[in-house]
């Protein structure tokens, strides 16, 4: 059972619902991201989702891009991101975290070796945007051997005869892109995602958890309340481009997972 599976029995047990949140590693440097991603299990966040900067994030709009942007210039690297998991587990080793990104960077350091790293890192699992399930065996199939899990992503576009191909090798839990289109696009409305929450979770028995387009609290609310959770990037994302206070940050974080928390 990784940290991972852990989490959501223990929330299960509870009856809670999830909150995961994204921040892009090394964004706007090493330090201050190191200072947040320790922040955030007392924000209440049960989930982290460390960003892999890329030079070209295809699926994400202008506030990720612009962060991984700024982790590059800022000297950012793979290496350097499975660092800052490294230090961050020296404080907690039981909040999961999952390494969100593409696949180029992973190809460019080799798959077993970045593997290796990554579990001896603390990383739990990987959400790899770029690798199609027909690529399962590129990377999915020996992240599982290895104990990773790996999430993937179903989206508005996921009919029913695509989402067991989707579910065939994910783990961990399955996560809803809300929306049509990149990051930060559009709001999420909790009446459309309800359905097709729904829809996948009569095909798994793993937590389907709602990212894109959740930017308050409310909005995190509503969206939990039909979903096993809610993820938040682009808007603490913001925050941090904003130049907020590391304090701010988590402020604006906790009030997002009290959100998710109080269905």
């Amino acid at each position: 059972m990784t940290r991972i599976d852990a989490k959501f029995a223990a929330l299960k047990s509870q009856g809670k619902k999830a909150f995961v949140s994204y921040i892009m590693a090394g964004d706007p440097d090493f330090d201050t991201s190191l200072e947040v991603v320790k922040g955030l299990p007392g924000a209440g966040v049960d989930v982290i989702e460390l960003g892999l900067p890329f030079t070209d994030p295809m699926a994400d709009g202008p506030t990720i891009q612009l962060a991984g942007q700024r982790a590059l210039d800022a000297g950012m690297t793979l290496e350097r991101t499975l660092e800052l998991a490294r230090r961050f587990r020296e404080e907690d080793d039981i909040t999961p975290i999952v390494l969100m990104g593409y696949y180029n960077p992973i190809y460019n350091r080799g798959v077993e070796t970045f593997l290796r790293d990554a579990k001896s890192a603390g990383i739990d699992g990987l959400i790899v945007v770029d690798l199609p399930p027909e690529e399962d065996d590129e990377l999915c199939i020996p992240a599982q051997e290895a104990g990773l899990n790996f999430i993937r992503l179903a989206t508005p576009t996921t009919d029913d005869k695509r989402l067991p191909r989707v579910l065939q090798n994910t783990s961990g839990f399955v996560y809803y892109v809300s929306i049509t289109g990149i990051t930060g696009a559009a709001e999420a409305q909790a009446t459309d995602v309800g359905p097709e929450v729904a829809r996948i979770k009569s095909a798994t028995d793993l937590p389907v958890i709602v990212g894109f387009g959740i930017n308050t609290p409310e909005k995190s609310r509503a969206i939990a309340s039909v979903a096993d959770g809610a993820v938040v990037g682009s808007a603490i994302v913001s925050q941090i481009g904003a130049g907020k206070p590391v304090g701010e940050v988590l402020d604006f974080v906790k009030s997002l997972s009290d959100g998710a928390h109080s269905v």
